[in-house]
Order: C-alpha cells, then structure tokens, then sequence
C-alpha cells in the first residue's frame, strides 16, 4: 500500500478544510494505505517565512514531501487562489520534490466562484514541482462542511459523492502508479 501525506493549509485551528483533509484520509487509511495529516499552521511561523529549510520542523516536513508515494493538497480558497500559508510552504520544496508523485487537490470555499482555482492557480505550482499525476480535483462549498458537531464531516448528499468519487479516482491512480514499473520490467 502507498504512502499518503496530507498537507493542510488551512490556518484556521478548527477548519473546515482539514476536516474535509481528514475525512478522505480516513477513508484512505480504511483501504490499507498509511496516511499521514501534515497541518502546515503547526510549523514555525518565523522559519516558513524566512524560508528557513535548516530549520528541523521545516526540514522534517520537507523530508515527508518527498518520502510520499502520494499527496493530499487541501486548501481554502482566499481571493480565488489558495492559502498564503499552502504557497509559502510549496515554495520551500526542491523543484523535483513531486516527481514521480500521484496528487490529489482539495479546496474548500465560501462561494461557486472559487470553483476554478485548484486548475488555475495550485495546479500550475504542482506541476512545477514535477507531480507525475495530478488526479481530478474538488472544491466544496464551505456550507457543506460541518466540522464541529461531531457528526458527518460532508452534511450536503451531492458533496459526499463527489468526494468518494475523487478519492476513488485517487486511489485508482495511485494503483495504476504502482503497477508502472512492474510493466516497465516485464
């Protein structure tokens, strides 16, 4: 089973965006894959910013990046882009950081009319930091996530399945990733 980080640039404590994260990397881990949830609010703010890669939080972090088979970019959408926190991070990545990497983008917003900015403003950078396979993308409407009453995280019918159907696209992908070199040798 494949490696999955979760990144979460979400700098809210109690965001909509990780419960959304969360909720797909639960229903990962039910499939065997061993998922981890990386809050990027919880690193050193004064090392993000001064791009501090020698710093041990950030490097640990940047060290998690490239160990994944798989990546799970969930963002709120500010201003019709993603979070300032999400692109001060990506920025502290080696270029090749993704290579060779399925990823799954997940953005969380206010209104509809954020729906283009996972195609028009994250997926360019993921690209540039060499993702091999950058699955079909979601965003869902801030309304349709409940994240504090302890009940289902998607409370809107149509949002539920989307997502599974994204996560199973992601899945798939990863599984079609795997297969590649056993083809490539046979």
């Amino acid at each position: 089973m494949a490696s999955i980080l979760i990144l979460t640039g979400s700098p809210s404590a109690r965001s909509r965006t990780s419960a959304l994260a969360q909720h797909v990397g639960d229903e990962l881990a039910l499939d065997g894959h061993d998922v981890t949830l990386l809050a990027l609010r919880e690193l050193p703010a004064q090392a993000l910013l001064a791009a501090d890669t020698a710093d041990p939080d950030i490097a640990a972090a940047v060290r998690q990046v490239i160990a994944a088979d798989a990546l799970v970019v969930a963002t709120p959408i500010y201003k019709a882009s993603y979070s300032g926190l999400l692109k001060v991070f990506l920025d502290l990545l080696p270029q090749s950081a993704l290579q060779g990497k399925v990823v799954l983008p997940l953005a969380t917003g206010g209104t509809v009319a954020h729906l283009l900015a996972i195609d028009y403003s994250l997926r360019p950078v993921l690209v540039s930091l060499g993702a091999r396979h950058i699955t079909t993308g979601r965003f869902v409407l801030d309304t349709h996530i409940d994240h504090v009453s302890g009940g289902p995280v998607l409370v809107d019918e149509t949002a539920r399945d989307c997502i599974a159907r994204t996560a199973a696209g992601f899945r798939a992908a990863i599984g079609e990733v795997a297969l590649e070199p056993a083809l490539a040798s046979a």
